[in-house]
């Protein structure tokens, strides 16, 4: 093994590492520390330096080229709602640790690698990602129709057959039916659905469910199903963290490239 190879095999080791840790800690607590990503990223930008100062001085205008573009990316991925906090910060210090496509990395990488990730390789790790969080949405739609089909009860009731059909939507793609009673014992699962404060008569759908309030809003489904005036079934989410679909994509990205590619490839 080349000295060139020990350190591509180290960053994505730790990249691996650090991310399986993450999508580890978000999914069971919904939090990740930021030490976390506060060791990850200086480790992932010295083993990078030196790594190209080394070997390939002239790739380091082309490495703050990279990771400044996925930089920029995360951050308005954060800011206009499209990534939590976590997920923003995993993608950074992605970029800082591999931006480019670890060409050494034999025979886990193979050609099926878009022209543009070669040189910003956090792109085929987020687009694989992308492409894993879709195919969960293909999941939940076909789960709610089965659900329809087997308990004949309907999708949408009382006030929620009011709700715009881009909620409706989403809440399909992004979210299931369960009781009130499995609602309040699964602290990951959050509702979709809310009642008006005053009335609790009044549902409406919530297409961004956020851990404030969870509590309450849950206490007022339940107080309204055990008064007869909803029915026991809820829309809820587990709301499965996107850190587990970038993680997935990196490994993805290992063992068989750039999947978004290899689908445009095929198509054309």
């Amino acid at each position: 093994m080349t000295s060139e190879l020990i350190f591509i095999e180290a960053r994505v080791a730790i990249t691996l590492g650090f991310l399986v840790y993450a999508s580890w800690s978000d999914y069971k607590t919904r939090e990740v520390s930021n030490r976390v990503w506060a060791i990850y990223a200086p480790v992932a930008v010295t083993l990078m330096l030196a790594e190209l100062l080394i070997y390939d001085p002239s790739k380091l205008l082309l490495f703050g080229a990279s990771a400044g573009i996925i930089v920029a990316i995360a951050f308005l991925l954060f800011y206009t709602g499209g990534f939590g906090g976590a997920d923003s910060k995993a993608l950074m210090c992605i970029a800082f640790a591999l931006p480019f496509a670890p060409s050494l990395y034999t025979p886990l990488v193979n050609s099926v690698v878009s022209p543009t990730s070669q040189f910003i390789y956090p792109l085929t790790i987020f687009s694989n990602g992308v492409l894993f969080a879709a195919a969960s949405a293909v999941y939940m739609l076909i789960r709610n129709i089965i659900w329809h089909k087997k308990n004949g009860k309907e999708m949408f009731s009382g006030t929620l057959q009011k709700e715009s059909i881009g909620k409706k939507i989403l809440v399909l793609i992004t979210g299931y039916k369960v009781t009130v009673a499995k609602l309040k014992e699964k602290w990951h699962v959050f509702p979709m659905e809310d009642l008006d404060a005053e009335t609790d008569l009044n549902r409406k759908l919530v297409v961004v469910p956020h851990d404030e309030g969870r509590d309450k809003i849950v206490e007022r489904l339940s107080n309204a199903a055990d008064a007869g005036k909803i029915d026991g079934y809820v829309w809820a989410t587990p709301g499965l963290p996107m850190l587990i679909f970038i993680t997935l994509g990196l490994i993805v990205a290992l063992l068989y490239g750039d999947l978004v590619w290899m689908i445009v490839r095929f198509l054309i």
